[in-house]
Protein backbone atom coordinates (compact mmCIF):
# COMPACT_ATOMS: atom_id res chain seq x y z
CA UNK A 1 0.00 0.00 0.00
CA UNK A 2 3.26 2.30 -0.15
CA UNK A 3 2.97 5.78 -2.52
CA UNK A 4 5.90 3.54 -5.00
CA UNK A 5 5.56 3.77 -8.85
CA UNK A 6 7.63 0.82 -10.33
CA UNK A 7 9.51 1.67 -13.44
CA UNK A 8 10.32 -0.91 -15.75
CA UNK A 9 12.40 0.98 -18.55
CA UNK A 10 11.88 -2.01 -21.04
CA UNK A 11 14.92 -1.24 -23.53
CA UNK A 12 14.27 -5.02 -24.97
CA UNK A 13 17.62 -6.43 -23.75
CA UNK A 14 19.37 -7.73 -20.80
CA UNK A 15 22.83 -7.16 -21.96
CA UNK A 16 22.35 -9.02 -24.94
CA UNK A 17 19.75 -11.70 -24.49
CA UNK A 18 16.26 -10.32 -25.53
CA UNK A 19 13.57 -10.23 -23.20
CA UNK A 20 11.39 -12.54 -25.21
CA UNK A 21 13.88 -15.12 -24.14
CA UNK A 22 13.66 -14.13 -20.62
CA UNK A 23 9.95 -13.49 -19.85
CA UNK A 24 7.07 -16.03 -20.93
CA UNK A 25 4.65 -12.49 -20.66
CA UNK A 26 4.57 -10.30 -23.57
CA UNK A 27 4.37 -7.09 -21.54
CA UNK A 28 5.96 -6.80 -18.41
CA UNK A 29 3.27 -4.81 -16.96
CA UNK A 30 1.30 -8.22 -16.57
CA UNK A 31 3.49 -8.84 -13.56
CA UNK A 32 1.30 -6.00 -11.55
CA UNK A 33 -1.51 -8.23 -11.18
CA UNK A 34 0.53 -10.70 -9.04
CA UNK A 35 1.35 -8.32 -6.25
CA UNK A 36 -2.01 -6.52 -6.10
CA UNK A 37 -1.70 -3.60 -8.17
CA UNK A 38 -2.02 -1.82 -11.73
CA UNK A 39 0.01 -2.57 -14.22
CA UNK A 40 0.24 -0.26 -17.75
CA UNK A 41 2.65 -0.41 -20.80
CA UNK A 42 3.24 2.85 -22.04
CA UNK A 43 4.72 4.31 -24.87
CA UNK A 44 8.22 4.88 -23.43
CA UNK A 45 9.56 7.19 -26.08
CA UNK A 46 6.36 9.56 -26.36
CA UNK A 47 7.17 12.29 -23.96
CA UNK A 48 3.87 13.04 -23.29
CA UNK A 49 2.38 9.77 -22.51
CA UNK A 50 5.16 9.09 -20.39
CA UNK A 51 4.20 12.13 -18.61
CA UNK A 52 0.56 11.87 -18.22
CA UNK A 53 0.36 8.30 -17.37
CA UNK A 54 3.36 8.88 -14.16
CA UNK A 55 1.05 11.71 -13.24
CA UNK A 56 -2.23 9.60 -12.99
CA UNK A 57 0.23 6.53 -11.02
CA UNK A 58 1.79 9.68 -8.63
CA UNK A 59 -2.26 11.16 -8.27
CA UNK A 60 -3.30 7.44 -7.31
CA UNK A 61 -0.10 6.93 -4.70
CA UNK A 62 -0.64 10.15 -3.23
CA UNK A 63 -3.96 9.60 -2.66
CA UNK A 64 -3.44 6.41 -0.39
CA UNK A 65 -4.73 4.11 -3.40
CA UNK A 66 -1.00 2.22 -3.34
CA UNK A 67 2.11 1.54 -5.56
CA UNK A 68 1.54 1.12 -9.37
CA UNK A 69 4.19 -0.92 -12.09
CA UNK A 70 4.57 1.13 -15.29
CA UNK A 71 6.74 -0.16 -17.85
CA UNK A 72 7.90 2.04 -20.44
CA UNK A 73 8.94 0.56 -23.85
CA UNK A 74 12.21 2.26 -25.52
CA UNK A 75 15.26 0.61 -26.96
CA UNK A 76 18.77 0.70 -26.02
CA UNK A 77 20.51 2.79 -29.20
CA UNK A 78 24.20 1.83 -27.63
CA UNK A 79 25.62 -1.36 -25.88
CA UNK A 80 24.98 -1.76 -22.60
CA UNK A 81 28.10 -0.50 -22.02
CA UNK A 82 30.67 0.48 -24.73
CA UNK A 83 32.70 -2.38 -24.61
CA UNK A 84 29.86 -5.00 -25.59
CA UNK A 85 29.11 -3.51 -28.71
CA UNK A 86 25.93 -3.52 -30.46
CA UNK A 87 26.66 -6.43 -32.93
CA UNK A 88 23.99 -8.86 -30.88
CA UNK A 89 20.79 -6.83 -32.47
CA UNK A 90 19.31 -6.82 -35.92
CA UNK A 91 20.00 -4.14 -37.79
CA UNK A 92 16.50 -3.77 -38.44
CA UNK A 93 15.74 -3.12 -34.67
CA UNK A 94 18.07 0.01 -34.71
CA UNK A 95 16.14 1.53 -38.11
CA UNK A 96 12.72 0.44 -36.68
CA UNK A 97 13.65 2.79 -33.22
CA UNK A 98 15.38 5.38 -34.90
CA UNK A 99 12.38 6.52 -35.98
CA UNK A 100 10.82 6.29 -32.87
CA UNK A 101 13.17 9.09 -31.19
CA UNK A 102 12.11 10.56 -28.58
CA UNK A 103 13.97 13.94 -28.75
CA UNK A 104 12.94 13.78 -32.46
CA UNK A 105 9.69 13.34 -32.22
CA UNK A 106 9.04 15.82 -29.70
CA UNK A 107 11.15 18.61 -31.54
CA UNK A 108 8.72 17.83 -34.10
CA UNK A 109 5.73 18.32 -31.67
CA UNK A 110 7.16 21.98 -30.42
CA UNK A 111 7.66 23.01 -33.59
CA UNK A 112 4.72 22.55 -35.07
CA UNK A 113 2.57 24.11 -32.62
CA UNK A 114 5.50 27.47 -32.74
CA UNK A 115 6.37 26.52 -29.31
CA UNK A 116 10.50 26.90 -30.72
CA UNK A 117 12.12 26.74 -33.68
CA UNK A 118 15.07 25.00 -35.53
CA UNK A 119 17.48 27.97 -34.65
CA UNK A 120 16.33 27.78 -31.33
CA UNK A 121 16.96 24.12 -31.01
CA UNK A 122 20.33 24.08 -32.66
CA UNK A 123 21.76 26.87 -30.25
CA UNK A 124 20.12 24.94 -27.07
CA UNK A 125 21.61 22.10 -28.38
CA UNK A 126 25.27 23.65 -28.68
CA UNK A 127 24.51 25.01 -25.22
CA UNK A 128 23.94 21.98 -23.51
CA UNK A 129 27.00 20.53 -25.36
CA UNK A 130 29.56 22.74 -24.19
CA UNK A 131 28.21 22.42 -20.59
CA UNK A 132 28.67 18.60 -20.99
CA UNK A 133 32.08 19.00 -22.33
CA UNK A 134 32.86 21.71 -19.73
CA UNK A 135 32.10 19.20 -16.78
CA UNK A 136 33.73 16.40 -18.07
CA UNK A 137 37.02 18.42 -18.83
CA UNK A 138 36.36 18.95 -14.99
CA UNK A 139 35.80 15.48 -13.93
CA UNK A 140 38.77 14.39 -15.60
CA UNK A 141 41.09 16.78 -14.36
CA UNK A 142 40.41 16.04 -10.83
CA UNK A 143 43.41 14.69 -9.43
CA UNK A 144 43.07 11.13 -7.60
CA UNK A 145 41.81 11.26 -4.01
CA UNK A 146 44.60 11.04 -0.96
CA UNK A 147 43.85 9.57 1.92
CA UNK A 148 45.68 6.89 4.53
CA UNK A 149 44.64 3.46 5.59
CA UNK A 150 43.83 4.79 8.83
CA UNK A 151 41.27 7.13 7.70
CA UNK A 152 39.54 4.26 5.24
CA UNK A 153 39.59 2.15 7.86
CA UNK A 154 37.94 4.81 10.04
CA UNK A 155 34.67 5.52 7.33
CA UNK A 156 33.92 1.81 7.64
CA UNK A 157 32.21 2.51 11.25
CA UNK A 158 30.32 4.81 13.19
CA UNK A 159 31.57 5.36 16.73
CA UNK A 160 29.40 3.34 18.86
CA UNK A 161 28.75 4.42 22.49
CA UNK A 162 30.47 3.81 25.58
CA UNK A 163 29.27 0.34 27.74
CA UNK A 164 26.82 1.26 30.55
CA UNK A 165 27.51 -1.14 33.27
CA UNK A 166 24.78 -2.46 35.09
CA UNK A 167 22.85 0.05 37.75
CA UNK A 168 24.51 0.25 41.31
CA UNK A 169 22.98 -3.11 43.53
CA UNK A 170 20.80 -3.85 40.57
CA UNK A 171 19.27 -7.25 41.37
CA UNK A 172 19.90 -10.41 39.31
CA UNK A 173 17.61 -13.06 38.69
CA UNK A 174 18.01 -16.35 36.98
CA UNK A 175 16.89 -16.30 33.42
CA UNK A 176 16.84 -19.07 30.48
CA UNK A 177 19.17 -17.98 27.84
CA UNK A 178 15.92 -17.06 25.71
CA UNK A 179 14.37 -15.17 28.59
CA UNK A 180 17.16 -13.03 27.99
CA UNK A 181 17.29 -12.10 24.96
CA UNK A 182 13.62 -11.82 24.91
CA UNK A 183 14.27 -9.43 27.90
CA UNK A 184 17.13 -7.73 26.46
CA UNK A 185 14.46 -6.62 23.31
CA UNK A 186 11.73 -5.70 25.56
CA UNK A 187 14.16 -3.48 28.03
CA UNK A 188 15.38 -1.57 24.86
CA UNK A 189 11.93 -1.34 23.37
CA UNK A 190 11.10 0.90 26.55
CA UNK A 191 14.04 2.73 26.31
CA UNK A 192 14.09 3.42 22.77
CA UNK A 193 10.67 4.18 20.85
CA UNK A 194 12.99 4.09 17.37
CA UNK A 195 13.28 0.23 18.04
CA UNK A 196 11.02 -1.79 15.35
CA UNK A 197 11.00 -5.50 15.25
CA UNK A 198 10.23 -7.03 11.58
CA UNK A 199 10.43 -10.40 10.97
CA UNK A 200 8.46 -13.88 9.48
CA UNK A 201 5.18 -14.66 12.29
CA UNK A 202 6.40 -12.34 14.94
CA UNK A 203 3.82 -10.57 16.50
CA UNK A 204 0.80 -12.55 17.42
CA UNK A 205 2.47 -15.72 17.40
CA UNK A 206 5.94 -14.76 18.82
CA UNK A 207 8.23 -15.53 16.50
CA UNK A 208 9.19 -19.26 15.74
CA UNK A 209 11.07 -19.84 19.45
CA UNK A 210 8.17 -17.47 20.75
CA UNK A 211 11.17 -14.79 21.50
CA UNK A 212 8.38 -11.56 20.93
CA UNK A 213 5.81 -13.73 22.56
CA UNK A 214 3.49 -10.77 23.94
CA UNK A 215 5.16 -8.16 22.49
CA UNK A 216 2.62 -7.10 20.19
CA UNK A 217 0.05 -6.62 23.14
CA UNK A 218 2.47 -4.34 24.57
CA UNK A 219 4.10 -1.95 21.54
CA UNK A 220 1.44 -2.86 18.90
CA UNK A 221 1.81 -3.94 15.40
CA UNK A 222 3.80 -0.43 14.11
CA UNK A 223 6.51 -1.59 16.34
CA UNK A 224 6.18 -5.53 15.91
CA UNK A 225 5.78 -6.26 12.15
CA UNK A 226 4.99 -9.62 10.58
CA UNK A 227 6.57 -9.76 7.49
CA UNK A 228 6.22 -11.71 4.36
CA UNK A 229 8.53 -14.80 3.26
CA UNK A 230 10.87 -12.92 2.29
CA UNK A 231 14.54 -12.46 3.69
CA UNK A 232 15.52 -10.08 0.62
CA UNK A 233 12.65 -7.90 1.07
CA UNK A 234 12.85 -7.48 4.87
CA UNK A 235 16.75 -6.25 4.79
CA UNK A 236 15.77 -4.28 2.52
CA UNK A 237 12.82 -2.75 4.14
CA UNK A 238 15.39 -2.21 7.36
CA UNK A 239 18.09 -0.24 5.75
CA UNK A 240 15.32 1.88 4.50
CA UNK A 241 14.05 2.45 8.11
CA UNK A 242 17.52 2.74 9.44
CA UNK A 243 18.30 5.56 6.91
CA UNK A 244 14.78 7.48 8.51
CA UNK A 245 16.09 7.49 11.89
CA UNK A 246 14.89 4.17 13.05
CA UNK A 247 16.36 1.01 14.79
CA UNK A 248 14.94 -2.17 13.26
CA UNK A 249 15.44 -5.59 14.35
CA UNK A 250 15.30 -8.33 11.89
CA UNK A 251 14.45 -12.10 13.68
CA UNK A 252 15.61 -14.66 10.31
CA UNK A 253 13.68 -17.77 11.60
CA UNK A 254 16.81 -19.97 10.85
CA UNK A 255 19.85 -18.50 10.25
CA UNK A 256 19.99 -21.12 7.36
CA UNK A 257 17.94 -18.49 5.48
CA UNK A 258 19.92 -15.96 5.76
CA UNK A 259 21.37 -16.54 2.56
CA UNK A 260 18.48 -15.68 1.14
CA UNK A 261 19.28 -11.91 2.13
CA UNK A 262 22.79 -12.21 1.78
CA UNK A 263 23.20 -9.19 -0.99
CA UNK A 264 21.35 -6.79 1.25
CA UNK A 265 23.75 -7.47 4.25
CA UNK A 266 26.98 -7.87 2.57
CA UNK A 267 26.61 -5.32 0.00
CA UNK A 268 23.49 -2.80 1.19
CA UNK A 269 23.41 -2.66 4.87
CA UNK A 270 27.42 -3.34 5.39
CA UNK A 271 28.24 -1.02 2.63
CA UNK A 272 26.68 2.25 3.17
CA UNK A 273 28.31 4.00 6.04
CA UNK A 274 31.44 3.54 3.84
CA UNK A 275 30.06 4.90 0.70
CA UNK A 276 28.27 7.83 1.92
CA UNK A 277 28.76 8.22 5.85
CA UNK A 278 25.27 7.50 6.50
CA UNK A 279 25.06 5.06 9.95
CA UNK A 280 23.14 2.33 9.56
CA UNK A 281 21.87 0.98 13.09
CA UNK A 282 19.99 -2.54 12.51
CA UNK A 283 20.53 -5.39 14.70
CA UNK A 284 19.95 -9.04 12.81
CA UNK A 285 18.74 -11.73 15.30
CA UNK A 286 19.93 -15.00 13.99
CA UNK A 287 19.12 -18.22 15.82
CA UNK A 288 21.71 -20.62 14.42
CA UNK A 289 23.86 -24.21 15.44
CA UNK A 290 23.04 -27.61 15.62
CA UNK A 291 22.15 -29.60 19.20
CA UNK A 292 18.39 -30.01 18.08
CA UNK A 293 17.86 -32.59 15.39
CA UNK A 294 16.88 -29.90 12.85
CA UNK A 295 19.09 -31.30 10.10
CA UNK A 296 20.69 -29.62 7.29
CA UNK A 297 18.96 -26.52 6.51
CA UNK A 298 17.95 -25.78 9.96
CA UNK A 299 21.21 -26.08 11.64
CA UNK A 300 24.09 -24.32 9.86
CA UNK A 301 26.06 -21.57 11.95
CA UNK A 302 27.04 -18.20 9.44
CA UNK A 303 29.68 -16.77 11.20
CA UNK A 304 32.47 -17.22 8.89
CA UNK A 305 30.21 -16.21 6.01
CA UNK A 306 29.92 -12.42 7.57
CA UNK A 307 33.28 -11.79 9.86
CA UNK A 308 34.89 -11.28 6.54
CA UNK A 309 32.83 -8.38 5.55
CA UNK A 310 34.12 -5.11 6.86
CA UNK A 311 31.43 -2.43 8.16
CA UNK A 312 29.04 -5.54 9.74
CA UNK A 313 29.39 -6.05 13.74
CA UNK A 314 29.08 -10.34 14.75
CA UNK A 315 28.21 -10.95 18.04
CA UNK A 316 27.94 -14.42 19.14
CA UNK A 317 26.76 -14.49 23.14
CA UNK A 318 27.48 -17.39 25.37
CA UNK A 319 25.51 -17.12 28.82
CA UNK A 320 22.31 -15.55 29.43
CA UNK A 321 23.69 -12.41 30.62
CA UNK A 322 26.08 -11.61 28.02
CA UNK A 323 22.61 -12.39 25.60
CA UNK A 324 21.02 -9.52 27.27
CA UNK A 325 24.03 -6.98 27.64
CA UNK A 326 25.43 -8.08 24.02
CA UNK A 327 21.71 -7.44 22.56
CA UNK A 328 21.64 -3.86 23.91
CA UNK A 329 24.73 -2.84 23.26
CA UNK A 330 23.79 -4.20 19.53
CA UNK A 331 20.87 -2.26 19.60
CA UNK A 332 22.65 1.18 20.77
CA UNK A 333 25.36 0.45 17.76
CA UNK A 334 24.92 3.13 14.96
CA UNK A 335 26.40 0.02 13.04
CA UNK A 336 24.61 -3.26 11.57
CA UNK A 337 25.21 -6.25 13.71
CA UNK A 338 24.65 -9.76 12.98
CA UNK A 339 23.75 -11.21 16.54
CA UNK A 340 23.87 -14.79 16.94
CA UNK A 341 22.00 -16.82 18.87
CA UNK A 342 22.36 -20.56 19.76
CA UNK A 343 19.11 -22.36 19.59
CA UNK A 344 20.54 -24.70 21.81
CA UNK A 345 20.98 -22.72 24.11
CA UNK A 346 17.41 -21.25 24.05
CA UNK A 347 15.77 -23.48 26.66
CA UNK A 348 18.89 -25.62 27.92
CA UNK A 349 21.49 -22.71 29.80
CA UNK A 350 20.11 -20.76 32.74
CA UNK A 351 22.22 -17.69 34.39
CA UNK A 352 21.67 -15.01 36.57
CA UNK A 353 21.07 -12.03 34.57
CA UNK A 354 21.24 -8.41 35.67
CA UNK A 355 17.95 -6.77 35.59
CA UNK A 356 17.31 -2.82 34.40
CA UNK A 357 19.47 -1.48 30.97
CA UNK A 358 22.66 -2.63 31.20
CA UNK A 359 25.38 -2.94 27.79
CA UNK A 360 28.16 -5.71 27.60
CA UNK A 361 31.10 -4.11 25.95
CA UNK A 362 31.32 -5.45 21.87
CA UNK A 363 34.41 -6.29 21.00
CA UNK A 364 35.88 -7.61 24.58
CA UNK A 365 36.25 -11.37 25.41
CA UNK A 366 35.84 -12.88 28.78
CA UNK A 367 38.15 -15.11 30.56
CA UNK A 368 35.02 -17.61 31.38
CA UNK A 369 37.73 -19.68 33.05
CA UNK A 370 40.80 -18.65 34.23
CA UNK A 371 43.96 -21.17 34.02
CA UNK A 372 47.36 -22.05 33.57
CA UNK A 373 48.38 -24.67 31.44
CA UNK A 374 46.45 -24.47 28.25
CA UNK A 375 44.05 -21.91 26.68
CA UNK A 376 40.78 -22.51 24.83
CA UNK A 377 39.28 -19.90 22.58
CA UNK A 378 36.10 -20.17 21.87
CA UNK A 379 32.09 -18.96 21.48
CA UNK A 380 28.72 -19.54 22.10
CA UNK A 381 27.75 -23.45 22.33
CA UNK A 382 31.76 -24.36 22.21
CA UNK A 383 31.77 -22.07 25.53
CA UNK A 384 30.19 -24.68 27.38
CA UNK A 385 31.88 -27.68 25.49
CA UNK A 386 35.53 -26.41 26.75
CA UNK A 387 34.13 -25.15 30.15
CA UNK A 388 33.08 -28.99 30.54
CA UNK A 389 36.30 -30.61 29.39
CA UNK A 390 38.25 -28.39 31.65
CA UNK A 391 36.22 -29.23 34.82
CA UNK A 392 36.83 -33.37 33.45
CA UNK A 393 40.73 -32.50 32.83
CA UNK A 394 41.08 -30.91 36.26
CA UNK A 395 40.22 -34.26 37.84
CA UNK A 396 44.09 -35.16 36.47
CA UNK A 397 45.46 -31.76 37.85
CA UNK A 398 45.30 -30.05 34.60
CA UNK A 399 44.77 -26.28 34.46
CA UNK A 400 42.67 -25.06 31.62
CA UNK A 401 41.90 -21.83 30.49
CA UNK A 402 38.68 -20.81 28.52
CA UNK A 403 38.42 -17.51 26.57
CA UNK A 404 34.94 -16.59 25.45
CA UNK A 405 35.56 -14.03 22.82
CA UNK A 406 31.86 -13.21 22.59
CA UNK A 407 32.27 -11.08 19.27
CA UNK A 408 34.11 -12.20 16.04
CA UNK A 409 33.80 -8.53 14.95
CA UNK A 410 35.68 -7.73 16.18
CA UNK A 411 37.67 -10.14 18.08
CA UNK A 412 39.20 -9.42 21.29
CA UNK A 413 43.11 -10.41 19.98
CA UNK A 414 44.88 -8.93 23.17
CA UNK A 415 43.00 -10.79 25.57
CA UNK A 416 43.44 -13.93 23.45
CA UNK A 417 47.39 -13.31 22.91
CA UNK A 418 48.15 -12.73 26.85
CA UNK A 419 46.27 -15.95 27.59
CA UNK A 420 48.30 -17.90 25.17
CA UNK A 421 51.29 -16.47 25.97
CA UNK A 422 50.89 -17.35 29.90
CA UNK A 423 49.56 -21.11 28.64
CA UNK A 424 51.97 -21.59 25.82
CA UNK A 425 49.14 -23.56 24.61
CA UNK A 426 46.10 -22.97 22.41
CA UNK A 427 43.05 -24.54 21.27
CA UNK A 428 40.64 -22.62 19.25
CA UNK A 429 37.35 -24.76 19.24
CA UNK A 430 33.95 -23.90 16.91
CA UNK A 431 30.52 -25.83 15.44
CA UNK A 432 31.02 -24.85 12.30
CA UNK A 433 33.16 -26.89 10.00
CA UNK A 434 36.76 -26.61 10.65
CA UNK A 435 38.01 -25.42 7.06
CA UNK A 436 37.69 -21.61 6.29
CA UNK A 437 36.32 -21.70 9.99
CA UNK A 438 36.82 -18.10 11.98
CA UNK A 439 38.75 -20.40 14.02
CA UNK A 440 41.43 -20.54 11.25
CA UNK A 441 41.72 -16.66 11.41
CA UNK A 442 42.44 -16.59 15.66
CA UNK A 443 44.33 -19.89 15.33
CA UNK A 444 46.62 -17.69 12.41
CA UNK A 445 46.70 -14.39 14.75
CA UNK A 446 48.46 -16.74 17.60
CA UNK A 447 50.65 -18.34 15.59
CA UNK A 448 51.76 -15.29 13.82
CA UNK A 449 51.74 -12.95 17.03
CA UNK A 450 52.90 -15.66 19.84
CA UNK A 451 55.03 -18.17 18.14
CA UNK A 452 57.84 -17.24 20.35
CA UNK A 453 55.80 -18.15 23.23
CA UNK A 454 54.25 -21.58 21.97
CA UNK A 455 55.30 -25.05 23.72
CA UNK A 456 53.25 -26.66 20.80
CA UNK A 457 51.42 -25.81 17.55
CA UNK A 458 48.34 -24.19 17.71
CA UNK A 459 45.08 -26.63 17.40
CA UNK A 460 41.97 -26.19 15.74
CA UNK A 461 38.91 -28.58 16.20
CA UNK A 462 35.47 -27.85 14.50
CA UNK A 463 32.73 -29.80 13.01
CA UNK A 464 32.55 -32.50 10.65
CA UNK A 465 32.61 -31.18 6.44
CA UNK A 466 29.23 -32.69 5.62
CA UNK A 467 25.99 -31.08 5.88
CA UNK A 468 24.05 -31.65 9.11
CA UNK A 469 22.25 -34.21 9.59
CA UNK A 470 18.60 -35.19 10.26
CA UNK A 471 19.88 -38.32 13.02
CA UNK A 472 20.67 -36.85 16.25
CA UNK A 473 23.40 -39.53 16.38
CA UNK A 474 25.01 -38.45 13.60
CA UNK A 475 24.90 -35.18 14.30
CA UNK A 476 26.84 -35.72 17.36
CA UNK A 477 29.36 -37.82 15.48
CA UNK A 478 30.21 -34.61 13.54
CA UNK A 479 30.24 -32.28 15.90
CA UNK A 480 33.50 -31.42 17.37
CA UNK A 481 32.90 -32.60 21.11
CA UNK A 482 33.81 -37.07 20.85
CA UNK A 483 37.25 -35.22 19.78
CA UNK A 484 37.46 -32.95 22.48
CA UNK A 485 39.07 -34.44 25.19
CA UNK A 486 41.51 -36.41 23.34
CA UNK A 487 42.52 -33.39 20.95
CA UNK A 488 43.21 -31.61 24.61
CA UNK A 489 44.80 -34.90 25.84
CA UNK A 490 47.25 -34.73 23.21
CA UNK A 491 47.99 -31.43 23.43
CA UNK A 492 48.59 -31.33 27.28
CA UNK A 493 51.29 -34.14 26.27
CA UNK A 494 52.91 -32.56 23.58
Amino acid sequence: KLPVLFVIENNQYGLSTPTREQYACKRLSDRAIGYGMPGETVDGNDILAVYEATTIAAHRARSGEGPTLLEFETFRMRGHEEASGTAYVPPALFEEWARKDPLARFETLLKAKGVISSFEIDTLRETIKAEIDRLADEALDTPAPKSTRAKEIAAVYAEAPAPVPPAAGAPAREMRYIDAISDGLQTGMRRDPRIVLMGQDIAEYGGAFKVTKGFVEEFGRGRVRNTPIIESGILGAALGLAIDGLVPVVEMQFGDFITCGFNQIVNNLAKTRYRWGQSVPCVIRTPSGGGTGAGPFHSQNVEAWFTHVAGLRVVAPATPEDAKGLLLAALAEPNPVLFLEHKFLYRSLKGLVPEGYFTAPLGKARIARPGDDLTIVAYGVAVHWALGAAETLAEDGFDIEVVDLRTLAPWDKETVLQSVRRTAKALVLHEAPLTSGFGAEVAATIAQEAFDDLDAPVTRLGGGETPIPFAEALEEMLSPKPDLLPTLKRLLEY
